[in-house]
């Protein structure tokens, strides 16, 4: 998300903000454990996100926005355009459908910004098997945006 500012006109701090007042929404809801806890904050940040783009694409018709490549690994995550993200989501919507928890790993690692380790604990999984829905993820958001 610092790296995408630009983007979505959101900083790290307006992002945990603005899902901090979504939290505010869920009416006396509470998590039983971190785990929950973290699948349902990622969720709430990608939703934030794809709102953000989609908002600001309704406002904007046309412009000269900067093109970028989008490189699928956490720490070098740079959209290309909100369109491209746009098709990111419901690529992933797509998967959700058919492996939930790779979607699940998707949003934790790229919405949520998590590492291998804190996913793993998080699902209760083994770090390797995390390294793997990764891999298999990736590979399957690209089939589908290619």
């Amino acid at each position: 998300m610092r790296r995408s500012a630009d983007l979505t006109l959101l900083d790290t701090t307006s992002l945990v903000h603005e899902a901090w007042l979504r939290f505010g929404a869920l009416q006396g809801g509470s998590f039983p454990d971190r785990r929950y806890f973290l699948g349902y904050a990622a969720k709430v940040m990608r939703a934030v996100v794809i709102d953000a783009l989609r908002s600001r694409d309704a406002q904007r018709h046309g412009g000269g926005a900067e093109h970028v490549e989008l490189d699928t690994l956490v720490a070098d995550a740079v959209p290309a355009s909100s369109d491209h993200v746009l098709r990111v989501h419901e690529a992933l919507d797509h998967i959700a459908t058919l492996e939930p928890r790779l979607a699940q790993v998707v949003e934790m690692r790229f919405f949520g910004g998590l590492s291998e380790a804190e996913i793993a604990e998080s699902l209760g999984l083994t770090e390797r098997t995390v390294q793997r829905d990764w891999r298999k993820a990736r590979l399957l958001l690209a089939n589908l945006l290619a």
